[in-house]
């Protein structure tokens, strides 16, 4: 069932959203992107003439409630967004009785789901090595059935529109769904075009297909390299990890960043690179700093021979020139991950150097998705989102879906 086709006129939809969002110490928002993404499913089902039961986790509290992740904090910025009064249920659990009342075109906001440990299914409270763990994991599988039963006992259908929390098999994601027939399950608008887009890299490839990966470490990174690995024409790797790989190749990296455990690993993905014939572009010169902070005496240094005491933490002139080119000839790219540390004004200059190319390749035609809340934040920070041609609201989920993993989330509706 799709979510266009479907007659929500006089029905209660339970929809899973992800609406993680930052708050300030004051508990206001201060990035409304996941809200304004989840509003053309939100309002299709209030046009419609469904009553709409929202609910998401907020933050790690690790099965325990915790107010400075309560969703009570985003109540009136969603009823703004919506242009409707939100009612509030106080806990997820106990939400019967209001669900009930809810009539055509209300909404109700469930309280953060992961104040119950039965959304993430995971015990608490007892080690992995114990050897009463297995058993507390079985209870624990129970208990989260029951607990994503009596969520969906409060709707006739359910939507599943948080693809940041796809890769995960949570009561709300993924177990729900099993207590709604295949007629009354589906996948809101933001995850059909968060899958449609992950298609396009996948599956609908147009060459030189060019794939940028930055953060810090190697480790994080490495299924989605070697699944990009038969994929790609040109891998960028860039960020922290650039030090690892200058210093796996015998190169002085200073107080740089860098995973002494990987060096093999990075030595054995430049081979891997050259056997499949995957042009691997790595950086060549960086920006270094005395410290790790904005107000640091900085110098342009090569990549693989950092002074001591001086950390890489941008991109230099030479590597962003060499990034630029291998972009801009592209005609499918991927990016997740900054140049540097981004949120030094400092150290943003590799970062943008990558968001204009991206953008000038989208703008002669090619196909460009930008995934990670990284790349996101950078994105956003430069101004430049519109001249993309998708950015992805799920970092993790993205990732595993390019690594070629399938998602619960989407398995759960999709029945695969």
């Amino acid at each position: 069932m799709t979510i266009n086709d479907y007659k929500f006129a006089g029905k209660k939809a339970i929809v899973r959203v992800d609406f993680n969002v930052p708050l300030n110490e004051n508990g206001q928002i201060t990035d409304d992107t996941r809200i304004r993404g989840a509003l053309p499913t939100l309002k299709k089902i209030l046009n419609d003439g469904g009553a709409l039961i929202i609910m998401s986790h907020m933050g790690k509290p690790k099965g325990k409630v915790n107010m400075k992740m309560s969703l009570s904090q985003i109540k009136d910025a969603v009823a703004q967004a919506l242009g409707v009064d939100v009612k509030f249920a106080p806990d997820c659990a106990k939400a019967a009785d209001a669900a009930a009342a809810l009539k055509p075109g209300e909404v109700l906001l469930l309280e953060n789901l992961r104040f119950y440990p039965e959304e993430e299914g995971k015990p608490v409270g007892i080690d992995k090595e114990d050897p009463q763990y297995e058993e507390a994991k079985k209870q624990m599988k129970a208990s989260q059935k029951e607990f994503a039963k009596t969520l969906a006992s409060y709707a006739d259908c359910y939507v599943n529109d948080a693809f940041g929390t796809a890769h995960r098999k949570h009561a709300s994601t993924a177990v729900i769904a099993d207590y709604f027939d295949k007629d009354n399950k589906m996948l809101g608008y933001l995850m059909e075009k968060e899958v449609e887009a992950v298609d396009n890299i996948l599956k609908n490839i147009r060459h030189p297909f060019t794939a940028i990966m930055g953060g810090s470490k190697v480790s994080t990174k490495i299924g989605i390299i070697e699944n990009l690995m038969d994929k790609v024409d040109n891998l960028i790797l860039c960020g922290g990890m650039t030090y690892t790989f200058a210093k796996a190749q015998g190169g002085k990296i200073g107080n740089s960043i860098c995973e002494d455990d990987k060096l093999q690993l990075a030595l054995d993905i430049i081979e891997q690179a050259k056997a499949k014939g995957v042009n691997l572009v790595l950086g060549s010169d960086c920006v270094a700093a005395d410290n790790f902070s904005n107000d640091a005496n900085t110098q342009v240094v090569e990549a693989n021979n950092i002074p001591d005491g001086w950390e890489g933490m941008d991109a230099g002139p030479k590597t962003q020139a060499a990034f630029a080119e291998v972009i801009e000839g592209a005609k499918t790219i991927l990016w997740n991950g900054p140049a540097g540390v981004f949120e030094f004004d400092k150290f943003t200059a590799g970062s943008k150097a990558i968001a204009k190319a991206i953008a000038k390749a989208t703008a002669n035609g090619a196909y460009s998705l930008i995934g990670g809340g990284d790349s996101v934040a950078c994105i956003n920070k430069f101004g430049m989102a519109d001249q993309v041609s998708y950015i992805s609201t799920g970092g993790g989920a993205l990732l595993e879906a390019i690594e070629g993993k399938v998602l619960p989330g989407v398995a759960a509706i999709k029945g695969e």
